[in-house]
């Protein structure tokens, strides 16, 4: 915008030791090397071409679960709209063939996905989901195209969100975290045994089944990442940043125990603890870590002593990080205790 008008720039830096040099380019000298910016975004740059490859992309290059393999998109009746979104939208449809059976449909604009340069995390979602079957994990089942969208056929989760509950109750006790927890720790288990890290932990994307279980879902986040590689995209939500992606150290598995323990914290106060009304702020008070913290009188020490544990300071240090967390009678002493 300041380019195109005479607004000033709001985006803040914090700069590390020993300091940078910040180099300046005004909008007259812009204008005069680059040319006009309104002119140069209705240049053709080849958005249209890369439309086109999506919509080339075949809908199942995975192999599809065999039960759903034969439906098609127009054997689909839309009940109800479950969520709206910037990305499109998610409807519950069914069946029309065996009504008894009905999903949650996430459809995707197309332009929306090449505008905001999504392509890559749009496959990779439908490649990882399309590859995990858990019952901690929301399944997808198949996906379709036309000219437009990009649907994706899913599992639907029709117990409500977890963040919903959270909001409506104020907070939740011991018990009722303690499953949440519980639920999300085999969904990572499974995650990263196969090299899948998360990095979107949070309540909003925490959905229940019509029994009450805790499912996994929105993985546009999500990467694979081979055992002692480390990557460094900045990715997730403020308050769930672990220090190293806001240090741009590299993160890898650890960044989801560190979110577990932040997610442990908002389930029982109802807010996170690192939070303020700027990100950077945030990440300011995220990087002073979790001693900083003081915790209310009525969470448990069991609880308080998980907290710390999963959001050491060092990523290695986090409890999960460690193989003997794979250890499943030693991974529910932990959890039971809490």
């Amino acid at each position: 915008q300041a380019l195109l008008r005479e607004d000033r720039r709001t985006a803040n830096v914090i700069a590390m030791d020993p300091g940078v040099e910040c180099l300046t380019l005004n909008r007259e000298s812009f204008i005069q090397l680059i040319g006009d910016l309104q002119e140069l975004q209705t240049k053709d740059y080849g958005d249209e071409e890369r439309i086109r490859r999506i919509s080339n992309l075949s809908s199942t290059p995975m192999s599809v679960d065999e039960e759903y393999k034969h439906i098609l998109l127009d054997d689909l009746d839309v009940l109800a709209t479950l969520g709206v979104g910037g990305f499109g939208r998610v409807q519950l449809v069914q069946y029309i063939y065996d009504r008894k059976k009905t999903f949650a449909l996430k459809i995707l604009k197309k332009s929306h996905i090449v505008q905001t340069q999504q392509q890559q995390h749009a496959l990779s979602e439908r490649a990882i989901m399309m590859s995990c079957k858990h019952p901690f994990i929301c399944r997808m089942y198949k996906t379709f195209k036309d000219d437009r969208y990009v649907f994706m056929l899913m599992e639907a989760c029709l117990g409500g969100e977890v963040w919903s509950i959270l909001r409506d109750k104020g907070c939740f006790d011991d018990h009722t975290t303690r499953f949440i927890t519980a639920c999300v720790t085999e969904a990572l288990e499974y995650l990263h045994q196969r090299n899948i890290i998360y990095r979107d932990l949070k309540p909003e994307n925490l959905l229940l089944d019509e029994y009450g279980y805790v499912k996994l879902v929105d993985f546009g986040f999500s990467k694979t990442l081979p055992s002692g590689l480390k990557t460094w995209t900045f990715c997730g939500t403020p308050e769930y940043v672990a220090p190293e992606i806001i240090l741009n150290k590299g993160h890898d598995k650890a960044v989801d125990f560190w979110a577990l323990g932040i997610m442990m914290y908002e389930l029982l106060t109802g807010t996170p603890p690192f939070c303020a009304f700027d990100p950077m702020k945030t990440y300011k008070v995220i990087l002073k870590g979790i001693d900083a913290l003081g915790f209310p009188n009525y969470i448990s020490k069991h609880a308080i002593s998980l907290m710390r544990r999963l959001c050491r300071e060092n990523p290695t240090e986090r409890l999960g990080y460690q193989k003997k967390w794979h250890n499943r009678y030693q991974k529910a002493q932990v959890v039971s205790r809490f």
